[in-house]
């Protein structure tokens, strides 16, 4: 191979999607030298892309939650220019618990932060359309908004590349391999990207990727989830919270205005690939949703699907591979990868900086993805 064919860098991170784009900006407000590497023509095509978040603080395991945390005030005050506009709009989230589902919401809010128990006749009030006697209880976590997944997105690309950073589209890396102490990684086009840090944040496709490199899996498992996109009719529902049940069988949340985006929240095992929504979810997502309101749906104006991928304990996976130097694990976000991102990106900085900041070095060891080996 020529000279010419080598790209050197810094740190080389494998998917563009919000775990890579958030790496690479944090990598290069470091002053390191980065390169993204994405297999499709568009940036966080597969999971980024179809993502509609919220930054919940009670969502996920300890790990997760304290991302969330360390992330909030990057939200609320993102780098100057870093996005047209406000990243973030305030929306509650309200839990409904039919009979059965009681007693795992007193537990969810004895458990949680900044939860508390609301009377299900001012949730009536927020949501007209809520059918009496369909809850019991419910509890509201106020402190909870939308995150702009787009512009948080893009404004991490853009911070990355006018910090030196390159992106590279339509580069899927079909040959990884670690030599002279420097990882390579071959791109569709021939051209090799060369550096001492390897960070896989291919998402569904992590696990994938390693193997590619010669690393050991450690068990990463896509799931589907599915949306659809429902007009509510009468209903005004641009100001009503995220709704669903304490079981998180089934969630509804205002979405491109007057629409109204509803989900199953289900969790079906997949293969990492371009996926798309099983009728069979759809219909049960209609029939959840109706079940708790009032809202008669004549056609689906929009359905799609993501996929979220889990470690097999559930937490995320962030930290150097102890078998392979220089290779760095960012997977198993599952569906805590925007509201943990900003701070997500922060730690894998420091991690190959050497200097992990106070507020997120709790996390290191407990994303470690060196406890899938111990275990093993």
């Amino acid at each position: 191979m020529r000279r010419m064919d080598i790209l050197d860098f810094d740190v080389v991170i494998i998917g563009a999607g919000m775990a890579g784009a958030t790496a690479a900006a944090h990598c290069a407000w470091r002053g390191l030298k980065v390169a993204l590497l994405e297999a499709e023509e568009s940036a966080g095509y597969h999971s980024t892309g179809r993502s509609a978040a919220l930054w919940i603080l009670n969502y996920g395991p300890p790990d997760v939650r304290r991302l969330s945390g360390a992330s909030r005030a990057f939200f609320e005050k993102p780098p100057e220019g870093f996005a047209p506009g406000p990243l973030i709009s305030t929306r509650p989230v309200v839990n409904l618990a039919p009979p059965d589902q009681v007693a795992h919401l007193r537990q969810m809010i004895a458990e949680g932060a900044e939860i508390e128990e609301i009377d299900v006749a001012e949730v009536a009030a927020m949501v007209p359309a809520l059918r009496p006697g369909y809850a019991a209880m419910a509890s509201i976590e106020r402190d909870a908004f939308d995150i702009d997944v787009a512009s948080l997105h893009s404004g991490f690309l853009k911070s990355a590349r006018a910090a030196g950073g390159v992106l590279a589209l339509r580069h899927r890396a079909g040959r990884i391999w670690h030599e002279g102490g420097r990882w390579h990684a071959q791109a569709s086009d021939g051209a090799v990207h060369r550096a001492k840090v390897l960070v896989n944040a291919a998402g569904a496709w992590g696990d994938e990727v390693a193997a590619i490199a010669g690393v050991a899996r450690i068990g990463l498992q896509p799931k589907r989830r599915t949306a659809l996109i429902i007009d509510p009719g009468d209903h005004d529902c641009r100001g009503w919270p995220l709704l669903g049940d304490a079981d998180h069988s089934w969630y509804a949340r205002p979405e491109a205005r007057r629409k109204l985006m509803v989900s199953p929240a289900d969790e079906t095992d997949m293969d990492p690939h371009d996926v798309q929504p099983d009728e069979i979810d759809v219909a049960i997502a209609v029939d959840r949703m109706q079940q708790a309101l009032d809202i008669p749906v004549n056609r689906v104006e929009h359905r799609w699907a993501g996929l979220r991928s889990f470690t097999p304990d559930r937490s995320l996976a962030i930290g150097f591979e102890r078998s392979a130097p220089g290779f760095l694990w960012l997977v198993g976000q599952g569906g805590y990868g925007i509201q943990t991102a900003p701070a997500a990106g922060r730690l894998v900085a420091g991690i190959i900086a050497g200097d992990v900041e106070a507020d997120v070095a709790p996390v290191a060891a407990l994303a470690d993805p060196d406890r899938f080996r111990r275990n093993a």
